[in-house]
């Protein structure tokens, strides 16, 4: 007992070091305050109907009408029957938010570097270099939990494959399997789609290296291990892949069968557009902020705000009133001259983690250093997006799903991922291995040399090197004139050359532990902990610039995001169903209208595909018979007088009786067609439904009546009266996964009319009609996720009882 409390007693002190340093990063959330996160406001919005719903009945509905009209909630935190591995992510997510996943980053690549057989010092090192990478702090600020989720896990699976590869088939099915899981949980398959990249990389290598030792029998053997795990990983998480799979195809990552757009005509295909995937396009010049933070300046304004900025002088001497340079700056200028539209910060890895990885590259051998070389080239490549189309249009073209994904530039998470494993992996060569004094000297000068001198090369030359001149500054000569532009670039100057210097100094001092160690001057023990206090010092006061205890504030303010307009709060006098369009601002990207409306718009990354068309053609050009057919009752309007509510005299309403039907043959068609019609009268359907219309003309009935009796997201019931056969249209979004009707208690087939809504024949006489959302995928997926979580359970007790016994 005692020797496996000494054995395990540092990984203790580790795990409660990592628990300490999270919740001290993030202090305020002992405060009981918590992170304002841009993007968790937007969900928020979008899923406030859902949460209340289930508050309510303890049910989850598995649609809501708050946002684009109506959609399901798969993609906004539904939660599903037998979900455990679910369970399990919240035990270890036990911190407090965003500690949790600065907690969860930590644990993961130590995990990795243990496997890798790491000294549990350099792993603990390596964890942290990790874990306070720029961009990953960034991507918490700004509330790209799913993203910071799945990047948390990655190392996990890296570390089963490695197991298994390293023929601890048991311990690496384990870890892989439970990893696995975990990173499809996660919920944000872009970064799970990059992770494959990786492995895809990893396996070439293992493989060519089999080839080389003639072991292709383990090869395979661990390969088809691996495939279990996963299989059973996917099993585990069947319902959420299941589900967001009939989704995409709905949203706008699927084919809705339009060819043609408002401007012309063009092939569409399945896929994002190649401009909205690339359109976060790493600068290849700007990759040095890696390694340099501001390299290519900053988004953040502070810096020309200064009142001895060149900027803020340059505004003064203009007339510009001193106490009003500052508000001007804000909301116009920036030291950034790099081509993304916005940046939150740079990804910056550190000087300190780049020196090390070049110092691994002259010390790693073998497989690790390749794998990890090759994967973040690669990444780095595609990261460049249009910038190195030559490989982006090769992916683009014929890589599966990877037209599914936008904003390239975040695959260099990859590269976050490899450069610190690689330089604590060099660091266990320099420390604790064999290698001969003569050549770890050779590696520290080179690395030394070669970070040192790129850092010098830039400070000496920058001038020649680099004009600072941004993609906007001719706009800006335009209005402020041409010594105001020169007054920036001054500025943006400064910010390159005082982290210029910040990264050779940091060089200058790694490299000086590093040879103090070598020369006998500090013990391994005190040159590893000079190196975290380096490493610490070096990531943490980049990543404040960004985040930091200013974005906290009082958990209503979290969970209540917006506050209501009077506009909104003459709107919620109406309790009846209908539906709010926002023209305010944007009305498909924001949710602030679901927050307290059923709305036209909404915000989501994979918004309904048909809904974001019929956006396109009509609803940005206020096409009112379109927002009739919507049940459009009120806009949000600006007036002179603020922001206003106007009521909509001439909405549809629910549903109604068309006596028209326009048959039409294909999707563009089918959306044309809306153009200059009575949505009240006629109803456009496509020839694929005509089956289920016996006529395409109906008799009109003056005494007919259809109204909404009930209404629930997932539930809503009608009651008709009408003397003939009807056609009835109801504003409500077409899904054709999970909602069924039935008249008087009968289900009966309905179909896709006006682009986006539901219809059925009616037939005469008095009846009931009711809609409910019962998805089958959510049945189906759940059964099987309870098998597979049952089978990963019993394995795991299985592979627990044999590690005992073995030892």
């Amino acid at each position: 007992m005692t020797a496996s409390l000494k054995k395990y007693s540092p990984h203790l002190l580790v795990f409660l070091g990592f628990i300490i340093i999270s919740l001290a990063y993030f202090y305020p959330v002992l405060q009981g305050k918590e992170i304002f996160q841009s993007d968790i406001a937007q969900y928020i919005g979008m899923a406030r109907q859902q949460a209340e719903f289930r508050a309510e009945t303890g049910e989850e509905p598995y649609w809501t009408d708050a946002a684009f009209g109506g959609m399901p909630t798969y993609q906004l935190g539904a939660k599903y029957p037998h979900n455990y591995i679910k369970s399990l992510d919240l035990a270890l997510r036990f911190l407090p938010r965003p500690a949790d996943y600065l907690f969860l980053y930590f644990i993961g690549l130590y995990i990795l570097l243990l496997v890798l057989k790491i000294d549990y010092r350099l792993a603990f090192l390596g964890a942290l270099a990790f874990g306070f990478s720029t961009y990953l702090i960034i991507i918490l600020g700004v509330g790209h939990n799913a993203k910071a989720h799945a990047i948390a896990y990655m190392p996990w699976v890296l570390g089963g494959i490695l197991l298994c590869f390293r023929r601890k088939y048991i311990a690496g099915f384990l870890l892989l399997a439970i990893g696995m899981a975990l990173e499809i949980n996660a919920n944000h398959f872009q970064m799970t789609f990059y992770l494959m990249l990786l492995v895809l990389v990893l396996g070439l290598v293992y493989l060519y290296d089999a080839v080389k030792k003639k072991e292709l029998p383990h090869f395979f053997k661990a390969l088809g291990i691996m495939v279990a795990a996963v299989v059973l990983a996917i099993g585990t998480n069947a319902t959420n892949l299941m589900a967001t799979k009939e989704y995409s195809d709905f949203s706008t990552r699927g084919n809705t069968g339009l060819t043609i757009t408002p401007e012309g005509t063009v092939d569409k295909g399945e896929g994002l557009d190649y401009n909205y995937i690339t359109e976060y396009s790493y600068g290849i010049l700007e990759t040095f902020n890696l390694f340099i933070p501001r390299f290519m300046g900053d988004f953040n304004p502070g810096e020309l705000q200064k009142n001895d900025s060149n900027t803020f002088k340059a505004l003064v001497e203009l007339g510009v009133n001193p106490l009003e340079a500052s508000q001007i700056i804000q909301q116009n200028f920036r030291t950034y001259w790099g081509e993304q539209p916005i940046v939150a910060a740079p990804a910056y890895i550190g000087a300190t983690v780049i020196f090390l990885f070049i110092l691994a590259l002259f010390l790693v051998k073998g497989r690790l250093k390749w794998w990890l070389v090759g994967g973040s080239i690669l990444a780095l490549l595609l990261s460049w997006g249009k910038n190195f189309g030559l490989l982006t249009d090769l992916f683009i073209e014929y890589f599966p799903l990877y037209n599914k994904f936008r904003a390239v530039s975040s695959i260099q998470v990859i590269v976050e991922l490899c450069l610190p494993v690689l330089a604590v992996a060099g660091l266990s060569r320099f420390f604790f291995s064999g290698e001969n004094k003569e050549n770890k000297m050779y590696a520290l000068k080179w690395a030394t040399i070669i970070a040192g001198g790129i850092a010098l090369v830039f400070l000496l030359f920058k001038s020649v090197l680099f004009n600072f001149t941004g993609p906007s500054d001719s706009a800006i000569i335009q209005q402020l004139g041409i010594d105001f532009v020169r007054a920036l670039k001054e500025d943006r100057k400064a910010v390159f050359t005082s982290d210029t210097i910040r990264s050779l100094i940091f060089v200058l001092l790694t490299a000086g532990v590093l040879w103090l160690f070598l020369q006998g001057k500090f013990r391994r023990n005190v040159a590893i902990g000079a190196l975290g206090v380096l490493l610490l010092f070096d990531l943490v006061a980049v990543d404040r610039r960004y985040v930091n205890s200013e974005d906290f504030v009082n958990s209503s303010v979290v969970n209540r995001p917006f506050q209501a307009t009077p506009a909104d709060l003459e709107i919620m006098k109406d309790d009846s169903h209908y539906r709010v369009f926002d023209l305010s601002g944007s009305p498909f990207n924001t949710a602030r209208t679901s927050f307290f409306h059923k709305s036209v718009g909404g915000y989501h990354a994979a918004k309904p595909g048909r809904m974001q068309e019929l956006y396109d053609f009509y609803l940005s050009q206020n096409n009112l018979q379109v927002l009739n057919m919507l049940n459009t009752k009120y806009f949000i309007v600006p007036t002179e007088q603020g922001i206003m509510a106007q009521e909509n005299p001439e909405t549809n309403g629910n549903a109604w009786f068309a006596t028209e039907v326009k048959l039409v043959e294909n999707a563009n068609e089918e959306l044309l067609g809306l153009k200059g019609i009575n949505t009240k009268k006629v109803a456009v359907v496509d020839k694929d439904f005509s089956g289920l219309l016996s006529k395409t003309e109906f008799l009109p009935d003056p005494s007919a009546s259809i109204e909404l009796t009930s209404y629930q997201p997932n539930e809503l019931k009608y009651s008709t009266t009408s003397e003939s056969e009807q056609l009835a249209v109801f504003s409500e979004i077409y899904y054709p996964h999970g909602w069924q009707a039935y008249i008087d208690g009968k289900e009966v087939p309905h179909f896709r009319t006006n682009y986006v809504l539901r219809a059925l024949v009616v037939p005469a006489g008095k009846h009931e009609i009711i809609f409910k959302f019962e998805p089958q995928v959510v049945k189906t997926g759940s059964s099987i996720a309870l098998a597979s979580s049952i089978l990963l359970g019993l394995l795991l007790i299985g592979g627990a009882v044999y590690g005992i016994r073995r030892r």
